[in-house]
């Protein structure tokens, strides 16, 4: 990710505006100089000593020259920005390439580079360059880091320009910016066999009639690039042209994640609260079922979806696979809480057919909410919901008298429905959890339960 721009500091018109800036620009020692040498010629006036005066117009004339010589410095800099990587997890690092060219025909002085930085990442880097020649370019490098999620501006680049003399300080700024996002956090998933997937890749595959891709469903003419093998010569035979037979094709498994992101649902924030957990989680069965070759869409308690994303959501397994994920992290990276107090709304979308496997990520849910959560499986083929303990993370009882037995009340109502329903407490790991979903929704259809349906993944 390179973005640049070219900055120019030179003087302005020399209007009263140029001469109030040149002042601005003066350090403490330039004012000091200044007041000393206004002082001096003050006291010559009123003592009548003319060297004294003479030793003033030059304390005070020298500032004055200083701010005016590094106001009508010309200088013709490009400067740009690499971001390495542009997206990155969590509580790792990234690294902020910048490069200085000057393209004028003349050397430059001091310069001092300062990259604008949201606080959030670090502090801000200063770095000064001693003298760049003609043509010539310099390259430094800082790095970033930051353990909250978000979208951050890197930039604009400022140059600042000095006198030998250390009387006056002018910035100049570059136009440009870069943006770095951080993403949660993405835990690596165990190869299991959840229930309910819908027809797809592997084991428990279905397949479908077409021709040359999931769109074909009639016979029809050869095209250029097509395998001879296909041609059906019977058909060709009947219209006097090549003809490519029907082919079986497998049809992609559908998976779709449920974060709930209602406020009323956590407590807590910061990097470590259940809200980011929740987060990651959704992360992690994203990027775990595009990496299965999935056809995967997200999903919050808003109704609201990955901007860009189909019908059957994102698919999984091919080259594109990686700038879907990138486009689900990026979405996961700015999400917030949201004002609902209910999962109606993500209800009626999820209503709509056949949503393959749901993969739900719960905060606290009262008993009306646990109801709703339970008619979703109603439209899938199978359910695994995470449910996180809000007493556990550190949520007040709220004068409850026994919240343990609410948690496993509402994780009863769920895997009545049909649900394979987890409690989530604090600290523990989601392959962790992500192993005994899979071993309690074996043990319910080895025991012949009426919930989770077993096939391929």
């Amino acid at each position: 990710m390179t973005a640049g721009g070219t900055g120019q500091p030179e003087a302005g018109s020399g209007d009263k505006g140029a001469a109030r800036t040149a002042l601005a620009g003066l350090t403490t020692r330039g004012r000091s100089f200044l007041a000393a040498g206004i002082a001096a010629a003050i006291c010559a006036y009123v003592l009548g000593q003319p060297d004294l005066l003479r030793v003033g117009l030059l304390l005070a004339a020298l500032p004055l020259i200083c701010a005016a010589v590094v106001y009508r410095t010309r200088y013709r800099v490009a400067g740009s920005r690499r971001l390495s990587p542009a997206r990155v997890p969590s509580g790792s690092e990234a690294r902020v390439h910048l490069r200085m060219d000057n393209v004028s025909r003349l050397p430059t002085g001091l310069l001092m580079l300062q990259d604008r930085v949201p606080y959030v990442l670090g502090p801000r880097p200063r770095f000064v360059l001693d003298r760049v020649e003609a043509g010539g370019r310099r390259e430094v490098s800082y790095r970033v880091r930051s353990d909250l999620r978000g979208r951050y501006p890197l930039g604009p680049l400022q140059l600042r320009l000095n006198d030998p003399f250390g009387m006056c300080e002018l910035t100049r700024s570059f136009s440009t910016y870069d943006t770095l996002t951080v993403i949660p956090r993405v835990e690596a998933l165990p190869p299991v066999r959840l229930g309910g997937e819908a027809k797809g890749y592997g084991d428990g595959r279905q397949r479908s009639l077409a021709l040359a891709g999931e769109d074909d469903v009639i016979p029809r003419g050869y095209r250029y690039g097509d395998d001879l093998r296909r041609v059906h010569w019977r058909l060709t035979a009947r219209y006097g042209e090549l003809m490519v037979r029907r082919e079986e094709q497998p049809q992609r498994s559908r998976c779709t994640v449920l974060l709930d992101t209602r406020a009323v649902a956590y407590d807590g924030a910061g990097p470590d609260s259940s809200f980011e957990w929740a987060v990651s989680a959704a992360a992690s069965v994203l990027v775990h079922m595009l990496e299965r070759g999935f056809s995967v869409r997200l999903l919050t308690d808003t109704g609201a979806s990955v901007p860009g994303e189909g019908a059957d959501g994102f698919a999984g397994g091919g080259d594109g696979s990686a700038d879907a994920a990138g486009l689900m992290m990026d979405t996961l990276a700015v999400v917030d809480h949201s004002d609902g107090s209910g999962l109606s709304r993500a209800y009626d979308v999820l209503r709509g057919g056949n949503e393959g496997l749901l993969v739900a990520v719960l905060g606290d849910i009262d008993e009306e909410q646990a109801a709703v959560a339970a008619k979703m499986r109603q439209r899938s083929g199978g359910a695994v919901a995470f449910l996180l303990d809000t007493d556990a993370w550190g949520r007040e009882p709220n004068g409850l008298p026994d919240p343990i037995n609410r948690q496993e009340e509402r994780l009863r109502m769920l895997r009545e429905a049909g649900w394979t329903a987890l409690s989530v407490p604090r600290g523990v790991s989601l392959s962790e959890l992500w192993r005994q979903a899979d071993r309690e929704r074996a043990g319910i259809v080895t025991a012949g339960g009426t919930y989770g349906r077993e096939a391929g993944s």
